[in-house]
């Protein structure tokens, strides 16, 4: 059977690393042709050509130095006398020790990554760090996790934007509602609010704007010509100047006395005399807000349906009368056809494409050259592979090398399932952090540096002095990037509460909103951990009234009373980051959603049991749930791009809910 073009193109890559790591004086292409085999296989000889370009180009995207020159100066412009080469003192991570406090914290920096977009980036830096005494392990330590999810469907393509200095274009829907197409020269990218934003230059307008990836209406489409990012923009300060951009604004929901337990605890702004407002009904109390973001807190009201009424601004009660309406509608629409299937798990079931099985390859080489004798299963899980992935990988490092110096080959042995590897002292050490790869850990850094009682100060702070240099330029990707995990609405204190209870092992008395019954509980947890899904943070803990591990939302806490010493005994979370912040039980019920493509967000961060594409581009998700009293709210706050399919019962409870709700707003 012969190779697939995917894994025969890994191969050239591979071979064309070794290669020109193999000489300092390079290799001129034909003798590159001459000297790979792959190449041979080419349709034509321009066919050839352009594909030792694209690998050429693949390369250096990857951070791979791959340097051209001409030895004689009279023919610097004759691309037939070009010599290529990779020197290793640019190829290589330069040799940096790290302390047992810094390794922990570069390890918590990468883990916070894990679910997001540059999860993959932080997983690859991580491993390459492992050669200098960085262990992922390091992390369990920490009282507070903190994690960053980057679900929006164009981050990685705004980030690749911002890291290359590439002109974007898109279709995006401001505050007010209108649409249109704005053309941006990407400066950089930031979390703020709970959203992220991408600033720069929009050539249309003339002038510095902020765009909120989640309105981002169409898929971004990246363009040509160069520009450059003014010498003081600063990513933290145009987000932190986001506060005066978005000044607060005056906003009222009246809300059924008793109700809106969750709505009540953002309340707190002052009254707008201005507003010229009658006075609420007979069992229904108003709520002042200050609020920067307008359709959030339509968003919040919507989700109430006839318990809440937004009543100021008129802005405010005409996006929740909006989305009402949408999402009747599409709830309305005829159910599609659509058969689920069981969503992916786990990193086995993945293809690895070029990128990600070259960036594996040359780092397995150290790892093992490090780790002489390293079992199979052990090694398969330290990379997040199948035992026949990384047979397979290591079957293709045995073969690669020279083409004719067959003592060249690297000497790779694994039959006893122990693995050894010989003659490979070309790629000995760890290649040198990418781009994504070290704004993966800067930014992870720096969000720790800014997170009271994450991590040690000191160690934060060597650290990233430590990554910056041994990065080189690549690290100035991390000024381009920002993650605010700061968790808004808690009280510093609380949070400070919260970790004292986990480090001291101390019991907790708390009172606790159930949005999903709109009650208050009360309950006695002993703290286990405290992680956030961007800036929503949870503790976890043991709950004695469940008798189980639970997760409570930390700005759904009203008040923690110390109860005592924690009991001893009781089970430990896992150690990463959880896959899920739902826990199943026996007694769950499973709704199918349909989703159009601007929630398809939804999917991942509720953890689809099953999925299936729909005709529009959108996707129709099995979700399992403890009870679906909380289904029609949560449609509703979808604003017409979900709606429920199954079951018919609960399908039906949806379409009445949205109209009994809307009703507030006729």
């Amino acid at each position: 059977m012969s190779p697939k073009p995917a894994e025969q193109r890994t191969e050239r890559l591979l071979n064309l690393v070794i290669a020109l790591l193999s000489s300092r004086r390079g290799f001129t292409k034909a003798e590159l042709f001459e000297e790979i085999e792959l190449y041979s296989e080419a349709a034509s000889p321009e066919a050839r050509e352009k594909l030792f370009d694209r690998d050429k180009a693949f390369l250096r995207e990857q951070g791979i130095p791959v340097e051209s020159y001409g030895e004689d100066p009279l023919y610097e412009q004759d691309n037939s006398l070009q010599r290529y080469r990779i020197r290793s003192e640019e190829y290589r991570l330069p040799e940096v020790s790290f302390t047992p406090a810094e390794s922990a914290v570069l390890a918590l920096a990468a883990q916070m990554w894990e679910q997001a977009a540059l999860g993959s980036a932080a997983a690859r830096a991580l491993r390459k760090l492992r050669a200098r005494g960085v262990l992922a392990e390091d992390a369990a330590s920490s009282p507070v996790h903190p994690a960053i999810r980057t679900s929006d469907p164009n981050f990685a393509k705004v980030f690749r934007a911002v890291t290359d200095r590439t002109p974007i274009s898109f279709g995006y829907r401001a505050s007010a509602g209108e649409e249109s197409t704005r053309s941006v020269q990407p400066w950089g990218m930031g979390s703020r609010y709970g959203h992220w934003y991408l600033v720069g230059w929009d050539t249309g307008r003339n002038a510095e704007r902020w765009f909120r990836l989640s309105r981002m209406t169409t898929a971004v489409q990246a363009g040509r010509g160069n520009y450059s990012v003014p010498p003081d923009f600063d990513i933290h300060a145009s987000l932190a100047s986001l506060d005066h951009v978005f000044a607060p604004r005056s906003a009222a929901v009246d809300v059924q006395s008793g109700a809106g337990a969750e709505l009540r605890l953002r309340a707190g702004g002052d009254a707008d005399p201005a507003a010229g407002l009658a006075e609420p009904a007979a069992g229904w109390d108003r709520l002042w807000f200050a609020v920067t973001d307008l359709e959030s807190l339509a968003a919040d009201a919507a989700a109430l349906g006839t318990a809440a009424r937004a009543v100021h601004p008129p802005e405010l009660r005409d996006a929740v009368s909006e989305a009402l309406d949408r999402a009747q509608k599409f709830q309305a629409e005829p159910v599609p056809e659509y058969v689920p299937a069981a969503a992916a798990r786990g990193t086995a079931a993945k293809t690895a494409g070029a990128q990600e099985r070259l960036s594996r390859l040359l780092d397995l080489v150290p790892y093992i050259l490090a780790n002489q004798g390293a079992g199979m299963a052990e090694t398969a899980d330290r990379f997040g592979i199948s035992q026949e992935q990384l047979a397979s990988d290591l079957n293709l490092l045995f073969v690669s090398g020279p083409r004719y110096y067959p003592n060249g080959l690297m000497d790779v042995n694994f039959e006893t399932g122990d693995i050894y590897i010989d003659n490979a002292e070309n790629l000995s050490q760890p290649v040198r952090l990418s781009m994504d790869e070290a704004a993966a850990l800067v930014v992870g850094l720096d969000t720790l540096a800014a997170l009271p009682g994450a991590a040690p100060t000191d160690a934060v702070a060597s650290a990233h002095a430590k990554l910056t240099e041994a990065a080189g330029t690549a690290a100035a990707a991390g000024t381009s990037l920002a993650a605010e995990l700061l968790p808004a609405g808690t009280p510093p204190d609380l949070l400070t509460e919260l970790q004292q209870a986990v480090t001291g092992a101390r019991s907790l008395t708390i009172r606790y909103v159930v949005p999903s019954r709109d009650e208050v509980s009360e309950r006695v947890v002993d703290p286990r951990r405290i992680f956030s899904d961007n800036n929503t943070w949870y503790l976890d803990a043991w709950c004695h009234r469940a008798q189980a591990g639970r997760f409570f939302r930390v700005d759904r806490i009203l008040s923690a009373t110390d109860s005592g010493k924690a009991a001893t005994g009781l089970p430990q979370p896992d150690a990463q980051f959880p896959s899920s912040l739902f826990t199943p039980g026996e007694s769950d019920e499973f709704v199918t959603i349909r989703l159009l493509p601007d929630a398809s967000w939804v999917a991942d961060a509720y953890h689809a049991e099953k999925r299936a594409p729909l005709p529009d581009g959108g996707q129709a998700v099995v979700l399992r749930t403890a009870s679906t009293g909380w289904i029609p709210g949560f449609i509703a706050r979808l604003r017409g791009s979900a709606a429920v399919l199954e079951p018919a019962a609960l399908r039906d409870e949806t379409a009445a809910w949205l109209s009994a709700a809307a009703a507030n707003y006729a």
